[in-house]
C-alpha cells in the first residue's frame, strides 16, 4: 500500500519504530561501505544484510511513491527540465525553512551544538556518494561527477578535503563520533536515503538527481549555519566546512546542470521522472528532518 504525499512520517515494518528501522539501515550502510577483512561468519552476515536490504528497498520505494506524481509533471525537454530543477531552489520542499533563521539569530550554543550532532551523525559522505553514483554513467555526467569528486578531495590536498573539514568542526563543537542512537530518526533516514540510492544501481539516476538537489540547495542553508556558528563563538577552522559550501556548491550546481544534467536528458529524456524523483526524495527527506529539528529546539525552549 502506498503512502500519501501529505504524510510526513516514514514507513516502518510492523513491530519496528522508524528509529529502529533507521538504526538497522545505518548499520547496513556502515558494513556495506566500510573496508573490511574476510570473516568466518560471512554467510550469516550476508543473510542478515540481505534482510536489511529488503527493508531498505521497501523504505526507498515508499519514499519514491511520495513524490512520484509531482515528478511526472517535470518537462522532458532538457533545458526546460533544467529550469524546472533550478526552480526547486526557490519552491522545493523544505526551502527557506525558518529553522535556519532561528539558528542564525536566536539559538543558544547548546542548541547549535545539538543541531550539529544530528547533522554529523546523519552525514552520508558526499564524496563517497558521488564516487558510487558515477559508476558507468555516460561520459559527460561521469566527467562532471569526477570534477566534483576532485573538489571533495581537496584537489589532492588533505587540508582541503571536505570530509575532514566536517570532522574538525565536529571536534571543535564537541560532537565528534556521535552515537546514532542519540540522533533523531529523521536525520538517520536522510542519510540512509542518500546512501541507499547511491549503493543500489537500480536507483543510479535517482541518486544523480538527489545529489544534484544537494548542490542546488545547500548554499542557502550553509550561509545561515555560518552565521549561527559565528554568533555562538565557533570560529576559525571550525567555520571552514560551511563557509566553503556556501560558495563552492553554487559553482558545483552550475557545472552539474550544464555539463551533466542537460547532456543526459538531451540524450535520454525518458530518465527525467527518475532524476526528478531523486531530487524530490532528497528535498522531502530534508523537509521532514528540518520539521523535527524545529519541534525539538522550540520544545526545549518552551
Amino acid at each position: 500500500m502506498g503512502v500519501s504525499t501529505e504524510t510526513r512520517g516514514a514507513w516502518a515494518p510492523k513491530g519496528r519504530s522508524p528509529k529502529q528501522l533507521h538504526l538497522e539501515l545505518n548499520a547496513l550502510h556502515r558494513e556495506r561501505l566500510s573496508p573490511g577483512v574476510p570473516t568466518d561468519d560471512w554467510r550469516e552476515r550476508l543473510l542478515l544484510n540481505a534482510e536489511r536490504a529488503l527493508l531498505e528497498g521497501r523504505f526507498l520505494e515508499e519514499e519514491r511513491l511520495r513524490v512520484a506524481s509531482r515528478a511526472r509533471t517535470a518537462p522532458r525537454e532538457a533545458h526546460a527540465f533544467a529550469a524546472w530543477f533550478d526552480a526547486l531552489r526557490e519552491h522545493g520542499p523544505g526551502q527557506f525553512d525558518p529553522l535556519f533563521d532561528y539558528l542564525a539569530e536566536e539559538a543558544t550554543r547548546e542548541e547549535v551544538t545539538w543541531f550539529l550532532r544530528q547533522e554529523v551523525a546523519g552525514e552520508a559522505g558526499f564524496d563517497d556518494l558521488v564516487a558510487l553514483t558515477q559508476v558507468r554513467l555516460p561520459t559527460p555526467a561521469k566527467l562532471e561527477l569526477a570534477r566534483n569528486y576532485w573538489d571533495e578531495m581537496g584537489r589532492g590536498r588533505e587540508q582541503g578535503m571536505h570530509g575532514p573539514m566536517l570532522a574538525r568542526l565536529a571536534e571543535a563543537a564537541g560532537v565528534a563520533s556521535p552515537d546514532p542512537r542519540d540522533v533523531v530518526w529523521e536525520a538517520l533516514a536522510l542519510g540512509n536515503l542518500l546512501a541507499g540510492l547511491a549503493s543500489n544501481r537500480r536507483y543510479a539516476w535517482h541518486s544523480f538527481g538527489a545529489l544534484g538537489a544537494v548542490e542546488l540547495t545547500a548554499p542557502t542553508r550553509a550561509v545561515k549555519v555560518v552565521e549561527a556558528l559565528e554568533r555562538v563563538g565557533l570560529t576559525g577552522d571550525a567555520l571552514q566546512y560551511f563557509k566553503l559550501h556556501a560558495t563552492i556548491d553554487v559553482a558545483h550546481w552550475r557545472g552539474w546542470k550544464e555539463e551533466a544534467l542537460i547532456p543526459v536528458v538531451t540524450a535520454q529524456p525518458e530518465l527525467v521522472p527518475h532524476i526528478a524523483e531523486g531530487a524530490l526524495m532528497r528535498l522531502e527527506a530534508g523537509k521532514r528532518t528540518f520539521d523535527r529539528y524545529r519541534r525539538e529546539l522550540l520544545g526545549r525552549r518552551r
